[in-house]
């Protein structure tokens, strides 16, 4: 993976995507000093790049009843350890995962897991998650309250 080379422009471009929802490049260029069609150039050629992979919109969970919010450092088996390309397929087909990582340290995975509650995730558990072969051990830690979360990168 390659660095691409962004300038001072680039990066407030990008910074004004990240924190202004829906704006254009008419815009951006007014709040910048580029004229609209040599800042949409450049947000063109970014997304062409891959800078900018998606704007997508950005949802309230507990807005739309998705109220508990679990991060969930999955062990794999020694045995399941040589599959991590198999967890990981099998846990993409989960809607309620959010996140999957592979770290390192004591675990293999952490996964951000959204549900509509306590219930929920305790079906996710016990008829999914837990299912899935070479699983050694799932430790889940439930969120109480966000403090922080954001999308946007510290251009």
């Amino acid at each position: 993976m390659q660095n691409i080379s962004l300038d001072q422009t680039d990066r407030k471009i990008l910074d004004l995507l990240q924190s202004s929802s829906g704006i254009n490049a008419a815009a951006i260029g007014e709040r910048i000093g580029l004229s609209q069609s040599a800042c949409w150039r450049r947000i063109q050629r970014m997304r062409e790049d891959g800078v900018i992979r998606d704007q997508p919109v950005i949802l309230d969970r507990e807005k739309v009843g998705l109220t508990t919010m679990v991060f969930a450092h999955v062990k794999l088996t020694s045995h399941g350890r040589s599959n991590l390309s198999t967890f990981a397929d099998d846990v993409k087909q989960y809607p309620e995962v959010l996140d999957c990582y592979v770290v390192l340290g004591n675990v293999d995975f952490l996964l951000r897991i959204v549900t509509k509650d306590i219930k929920a995730y305790e079906q996710f558990f016990f008829e999914k998650l837990s299912q899935l072969p070479g699983i050694q051990e799932v430790t889940s830690s439930i969120v109480l309250s966000d403090i922080k979360h954001t999308t946007a990168l510290p251009i």
